[in-house]
């Protein structure tokens, strides 16, 4: 089934339908993520987004249990220059196109993902929509053109009830706006007791549990979508240890007074960071249009600890007085390198100190 790719600024692709056949309308971004797209697809950092693949093949690990990041996914669809029909792995279960169609997501094949990745780094994001080629091309755009897209995005992805990982370890309280599975299974692995929150979580609850440790989870979205939440960080800060994680990070920074911005394409895929106190480069995995405004720290309790190389945007940052620390990028390494795990060792570590002296 023919289909077309429509974007903001008027350019169309014409390519072949797999997946679900619904029309959409989404953000567009591209990963360079080599591998992992079934993580990349079910990241709920997605929310929202229509997903370019640069790497050319894409379904020819099928899908598997192991591999989701969430078992609703939100992405609005996926582009890929080639679709493997085939799959071979020992762990498939599923096709990609069965996997899309079962979730309601359309997939367009047969597009030249590279002219369309380097309009995005030229132009910047901006909205599209999957539709049949049969449609009339004009009445498509003018849907496109007028397609308003949601800000409630942590909304849509965040757990409405609290529920339990549980664990014989330390006990980690994790306020969800859009929870990678993998994170979870990192701090398993280090014999902690998790407890998932809504986003909507207040401080005095969240106190109540008598946690070791609180973590911010990635998440969809503009930061500043969520302000309340900036109230509960500022009243567990120097409370409770803090780690946040992607738009976690990008909480922890606003509510210490700095600011965030759009970015034109965002980093989504592998990018190099350094660790500023040690010079050390590492490969990490990333899903973020906004990022922390570098100069918006100088008047806080903020300290950038990590850049991203290419561009020096931060990447990390540690606060001076209480202990409570931010990533930009994504730990967990799902997809991506495994550099940054340490990173969770570093966070039990904080909470033990932490717990010693109080």
């Amino acid at each position: 089934m023919k289909r077309w790719l429509i974007l903001e600024d008027g350019t169309y692709f014409e390519g072949t339908g797999f997946g679900a056949e619904s029309n959409v309308f989404g953000e567009i971004v591209f990963t360079t993520s080599m591998t992992g797209y079934q993580e990349t697809i079910t990241n709920q950092s997605a929310n929202g987004q229509i997903i370019t693949f640069t790497y050319p093949v894409i379904g020819n690990a099928s899908i598997n249990r192991d591999d989701f990041e969430s078992l609703s996914p939100t992405c609005k669809g996926i582009v890929v220059k080639e679709h493997a029909r085939l799959a071979s792995n020992w762990r498939s279960q599923m096709t990609l196109d069965t996997f899309l169609k079962q979730k309601g997501i359309p997939g367009i094949a047969g597009i030249d993902t590279r002219a369309l990745t380097r309009k995005i780094r030229e132009h910047g994001v901006m909205k599209a929509s999957i539709v049949d080629a049969g449609d009339d091309f004009s009445h498509a755009y003018d849907q496109l053109k007028a397609a308003v897209l949601p800000t409630n995005q942590v909304e849509q992805v965040s757990t409405t009830k609290p529920y339990p990982n549980p664990g014989v370890g330390r006990n980690i309280a994790i306020l969800d706006f859009g929870l990678k599975h993998s994170t979870m299974r990192e701090l398993v692995k280090r014999q902690c007791n998790l407890t998932v929150l809504p986003y909507t979580t207040s401080a005095k609850d969240i106190l109540a549990m008598n946690p070791d440790g609180v973590l911010l989870t990635n998440g969809p979205g503009n930061p500043k979508s969520v302000p309340n939440v900036l109230k509960t960080i500022q009243e567990i800060q120097g409370e409770i240890p803090i780690l946040g994680i992607a738009l976690g990070h990008q909480l922890l920074a606003l509510a210490n007074g700095a600011d965030t911005e759009k970015m034109k394409f965002g980093h989504h895929g592998n990018h190099p960071v350094r660790q500023l106190e040690t010079g050390k480069v590492h490969f990490s995995a990333q899903s973020h249009g906004y990022v922390v405004n570098r100069e918006s720290l100088l008047n806080t309790d903020l300290v950038v600890t990590y850049e991203e190389i290419n561009d020096q945007t931060v990447e990390g940052i540690r606060h001076t007085k209480y202990p409570a620390i931010g990533v930009q990028f994504q730990p967990d390494a799902s997809p991506g390198t495994h550099d940054a795990l340490y990173l969770f060792d570093e966070f039990l570590t904080m909470m033990d100190a932490w717990k010693e002296r109080n």
